[in-house]
C-alpha cells in the first residue's frame, strides 16, 4: 500500500483497508507459522487513519471526552489536521498514548464496572492499529469464539450450545464459568508472549504495550499504574482479550483433535471417554460436555491450569457444573431441556430470556417512566420504545411470547400510571379518551 497517498474519501479509504485487510487474512491463513515483521507502515497510512477516525467518530462512546475533554463528536472542521498530526507523530515515532479516564457503572449485585475512557488521538490509533492486526489473528481464532469478531454475534453462540444439548447430540452436563476481572487481571507477559507469536514488527509490538502501561486517571484524580489488565472500554481491548482468551480455544481443540475422525470419536464415545465442546463469548464460555458428571468436575482443575499463564482465574461463586435438564444463563439467556410441548415423553431445549435480564428491562421501564423523568408523553415514548425494540429485537429468536407480553403489560401501565401522575385533574374516562385512543399509547404520531 502506498503510505504516501494523499487524504481518500471515507468509502475510497474504506474500500483500500478492506483490500489491504483481505491480503493479510490470507497470508496469515495460507502460513500459520508466519510472523509479519512490516505492519507498522499501515497504522498510519492515510486509508486506515480515515477508516480509524469515522469508526470513532460514529461509535456511541463518541460523545464521551477523556483526559484531554474532547469528544469525538466535538471536532468539526480540525479532523484532517488532527489525523495529520497523528500521522506525523506515528511516522516519527513521537506518538505516547495518555492515561485513560476511569469511570464506573453500576453492576448487578451493587457491585461497580471500571471502565477506562481513551482519550480522541489514542481512540483513532488503537482503531488503526486495531484494523491492522485483526484480520493477521482471524486467521488463528477457533470457531468456537463468538465475542467481538466480524460477522459472527451472541445469536450464534447461543444456536451452537441449542445444537450440543439438544436429545440427538447427548451433550448433558454443562461446566459454566466466569472468569474473575477478565479485563483488569491480563498478564501482560503472558499476552505480549501470544502477540508475538505473530507479530515481529518491534514498532507495534512497542505500541500495543504502550497502550497497556498506560495508566489510569481516576474518579479521585489520582493516577494509578496499569501493571496487569487492558482498559475495559477501549478500542483494542476486545481483540487483546480475544487473543489472551485463545489459550482455552486451542486446548479444547486440541483436545477435540485427540479424538480422530468421527467414526473413532464415535467408538470412544461408546467405551466412555468424555467429549467436550467449548462455547466462548468474550470472557463468558461454558463447556458442553458429553460424559459424567465426574468428568464435568475434573474441568475445574484443568481450566484453572489454562488459564493461570495469562493470570486469570475463574470466579468460584459464579463458576459451577449443572445438567442441561436443571439449566444455566448465558448471555442473558436461559437454556433448558423440558418436555416438548404437546408431546409427552419427548424433551427438547428451550432458549428465553433469563429472570437477570427480564429484571433489567424492567428496571429500565421503571426507571424511564418515573414521573419528573419527561415533560410530555411524546418525549417518553421517544426514550421508551427505543429501548423496548432493541430488547425485544436482541430476544426474539427465543421462546419469547410469554415474556414479551409481561414486558409489554408492564411497561402499558406503568405509562398509564405516569399520566395518571401527570394529569392529577383528568379522571382515567379523560385520559382514554386524550391519550389511549382504542387502547393505544400515542401522542404526535
Amino acid at each position: 500500500m502506498n503510505t504516501g497517498a494523499s487524504w481518500l474519501g471515507p468509502i475510497e479509504a474504506e474500500s483500500r483497508v478492506l483490500a489491504m485487510q483481505t491480503k493479510l487474512n490470507q497470508w496469515a491463513a495460507a502460513d500459520p507459522g508466519r510472523r509479519f515483521d512490516d505492519l507498522y507502515n499501515l497504522v498510519y497510512d492515510p486509508a486506515f487513519l480515515v477508516t480509524a477516525w469515522r469508526r470513532v467518530r460514529g461509535n456511541k462512546g463518541a460523545r464521551t471526552a477523556g483526559v484531554d475533554g474532547v469528544a469525538p463528536r466535538s471536532i468539526g472542521s480540525g479532523t484532517k489536521a488532527l489525523l495529520a498530526g497523528l500521522r506525523e507523530a506515528l511516522k516519527a515515532r513521537r506518538f505516547v498514548p495518555q492515561r485513560v479516564r476511569e469511570k464506573t457503572i453500576p453492576k448487578a449485585g451493587n457491585k461497580v464496572r471500571s471502565l477506562g475512557i481513551p482519550t480522541t488521538a489514542d481512540r483513532i490509533v488503537q482503531a488503526s492499529l486495531k484494523l491492522v492486526l485483526e484480520p493477521v489473528f482471524e486467521a488463528d481464532f477457533k470457531p468456537c469464539s463468538y465475542g467481538f469478531r466480524p460477522k459472527r454475534r451472541a445469536k450464534d453462540a447461543i444456536a451452537e450450545i441449542h445444537n450440543l444439548a439438544s436429545p440427538t447430540r447427548n451433550y448433558h452436563w454443562v461446566f459454566e464459568a466466569d472468569i474473575k476481572a477478565c479485563f483488569d487481571e491480563i498478564d501482560h507477559t503472558g499476552l505480549m508472549e501470544r502477540v508475538r507469536h505473530r507479530i515481529a514488527d518491534k514498532r507495534i509490538l512497542s505500541l500495543v504495550k504502550a497502550f497497556l502501561k498506560a495508566g489510569v486517571l481516576c474518579e479521585d484524580n489520582t493516577s494509578r499504574e496499569t501493571i496487569t489488565g487492558t482498559p475495559q472500554g477501549g478500542i483494542l481491548s476486545p481483540l487483546l482479550a480475544n487473543i489472551a482468551l485463545s489459550v482455552l480455544d486451542e486446548h479444547f481443540t486440541r483436545r477435540w483433535d485427540s479424538l480422530g475422525p468421527a467414526w473413532t470419536r464415535s467408538k470412544r464415545r461408546r467405551a466412555g471417554v468424555p467429549v467436550m465442546r467449548l462455547v466462548r463469548y468474550a470472557d463468558d464460555f461454558v463447556v458442553l460436555v458429553h460424559g459424567t458428571q465426574q468428568d464435568a468436575e475434573a474441568l475445574w482443575d484443568e481450566v484453572t491450569a489454562v488459564l493461570a499463564p495469562i493470570g486469570l482465574r475463574l470466579s468460584e461463586e459464579k463458576t459451577r457444573v449443572c445438567h442441561v435438564d436443571e439449566g444455566f444463563d448465558f448471555l442473558g439467556w436461559r437454556i433448558q431441556r423440558r418436555n416438548r410441548r404437546g408431546q409427552h415423553g419427548r424433551k427438547a431445549i428451550y432458549t428465553y430470556p433469563s429472570k437477570k435480564a427480564l429484571a433489567s428491562i424492567i428496571g429500565k421501564v421503571r426507571k424511564l417512566t418515573r414521573r419528573a423523568c419527561h415533560r410530555t408523553l411524546a418525549a417518553l415514548l421517544r426514550r421508551l420504545n427505543p429501548v423496548l425494540r432493541g430488547w425485544c429485537n436482541y430476544f426474539r429468536h427465543g421462546v419469547s411470547s410469554r415474556t414479551f407480553n409481561y414486558v409489554d403489560h408492564f411497561a402499558f401501565w406503568r405509562v398509564v400510571g405516569w399520566l395518571r401522575k401527570r394529569h392529577l385533574g383528568l379522571n382515567m374516562y379523560t385520559l382514554v379518551r386524550r391519550f389511549l385512543p382504542g387502547w393505544t399509547i400515542r401522542e404526535g404520531g
